[in-house]
């Protein structure tokens, strides 16, 4: 499926490293909700300089946007219904969760962009499969760490180390849903970008 099997494994350690090292970032410091708020928000202002500000790339600002509009509809809904709460702050959201959203746009975005040239076929059916293992593998992997270092407690059924089934249909409708949009917009005003391209063949 890969035109060079090493170097994709060195972008899925890669990219686990980073969701590990970010999730017990979080898991350690989530008592300090205002502190981890600071640092997840300079992590996004430097990617939006890099990518929006010197590149031009209008397309990832579009998806940290909605991502974070959406992902913050659902977690006022989960919250003010019970499906889960988060511990330790003196409100029902922490204030680094819009930035946490944002990030989650950049992880898997940037995860597909050094994917998908590695792909012997970057067909439609290919890119989808890709990208339905990342958003169901990688936001549950680091949601699992915060999890289990006390940042938040889900009270849905059907768990798997903490993370139901329904959260990670959750995260998947979210993140596919946004990818959406973004395929349309690209081929509207033609960005040509590479993960948000559908190939013909």
């Amino acid at each position: 499926m890969f035109t060079d099997t090493t170097a994709f494994t060195k972008v899925l350690l890669k990219a686990t490293a980073k969701i590990t090292i970010a999730g017990f970032l979080i898991g350690f410091l989530h008592q300090y909700d205002w502190v981890v708020a600071i640092i997840l928000l300079a992590k996004i202002v430097g990617e939006v300089y890099k990518r929006v500000y010197k590149n031009k790339n209008f397309l990832f600002l579009t998806g940290i946007l909605l991502t974070c509009i959406a992902g913050l509809i659902g977690e006022h809904w989960g919250v003010s219904n019970g499906y889960w709460k988060y511990h330790d702050v003196p409100r029902d959201l922490p204030l680094w969760l819009p930035f946490a959203w944002m990030l989650a746009f950049s992880f898997l975005y940037k995860l597909e962009l050094r994917s998908i040239p590695l792909l012997k076929k970057q067909s439609l059916t290919n890119k989808i499969i890709l990208t339905l293992i990342y958003v169901i593998v990688f936001p549950a992997f680091g949601e699992i760490i915060t999890i289990k270092t006390g940042v938040w407690t889900y009270y849905w059924p059907y768990q798997i180390f903490g993370v139901p089934l329904y959260a990670i249909l959750c995260l998947v409708f979210v993140h596919m849903m946004v990818n959406l949009v973004l395929v349309w917009a690209n081929k509207k005003y033609q960005w040509k970008d590479v993960v948000f391209t559908i190939n013909k063949n």
